[in-house]
């Protein structure tokens, strides 16, 4: 398999398969603004103070993370500035595009109610094991937790029926969720969400490791860029943490692959125990708005 294999394959569901009709999102317009200065060889703080600052809501967002337990710094940051440059460029916009992300994909069903708390969740637990390895980009691996599992509340928005497919699918333990998925649907969140990614003009490693995040296989193959690899394996051992704070009895995804994950990523068993230490504090103060 090659990244131009699943390039090739994301191009023919939009045009001509069973994605073609679903409605993606525009990229928010602050997202956009936010994308373009963060690619810029020096990014300004100032446009980014700017960017945040522009909605009220926004603001209270990244201030809340930057004094949050995970940021703990002596003096909490009493402005927006002083949040942004608490954080970091990279670590602030980060937290902003999961704010816009909420803002432009509403959730109205009972099945994923918390779906934004758990995807933040994976997003600040990918971004702290990342700061743990080495040559792991911890902002992208937080984006990539945050939009990891976008293409179910998207499915749920745009096709008929995805509701009782997703209740089945998170019931059944005989085969994967994406078979599930697949079998009714002919395609499944993790194509939908890779599409959103490439629409939202996220880094292509994030929409190639989207796409890959349930077939393990990819761990093993040479072909897929470590970065990409890097990602999958790490949001295993996220969905693993959060899952375990959340208090999901059935993690069979986990119980299959986590250890090849751990292994990949060169991890052991005591460094999982003293995150969830560290992780289970920052999991129980994210309140989203």
């Amino acid at each position: 398999m090659q990244v131009t294999d699943i390039d090739r394959e994301l191009d023919q569901a939009r045009s001509e398969g069973p994605v073609r009709d679903i409605v993606i999102p525009p990229c928010p317009e602050l997202l956009t603004a936010l994308q373009l200065e963060m690619r810029q060889s020096d990014p300004d703080p100032a446009e980014i103070t700017r960017i945040a600052g522009s909605d009220v809501a926004m603001a209270a967002a990244l201030m809340r993370v930057a004094n949050s337990p995970l940021y703990s710094r002596a003096r909490p940051a009493s402005t927006v500035a002083e949040a942004v440059t608490m954080l970091g460029m990279g670590q602030a916009a980060a937290i902003l595009t999961g704010f816009l992300a909420r803002s432009a994909i509403r959730i109205n069903s009972p099945l994923v109610e918390h779906f934004w708390e758990t995807s933040t969740r994976r997003s600040l637990a990918m971004a702290y094991i990342a700061r743990q390895l080495y040559g792991v980009d911890a902002e992208v691996a937080q984006t990539c937790g945050l939009f990891m599992h976008v293409g179910i509340p998207i499915m749920l928005q745009g096709v008929r029926g995805y509701a009782g497919t997703l209740a089945e699918a998170m019931a059944r333990q005989d085969r994967s969720f994406t078979e599930t998925e697949n079998a009714v649907h002919r395609t499944d969140h993790a194509v939908v969400g890779a599409i959103v990614s490439r629409t939202w003009f996220l880094p292509p490693v994030i929409a190639f490791a989207i796409r890959l995040h349930h077939d393990f296989t990819v761990l093993r193959v040479s072909s897929i860029p470590a970065g990409v690899r890097n990602l999958v394996a790490l949001t295993a051992v996220a969905e693993h943490l959060v899952a375990d704070y959340e208090g999901v009895q059935t993690q069979t995804e986990w119980e299959r692959f986590g250890p090849a994950c751990l292994n990949y990523l060169q991890i052991g068993a005591s460094e999982v125990d003293l995150w969830v230490d560290t992780l289970h504090p920052v999991f129980e103060g994210v309140v989203l708005a």
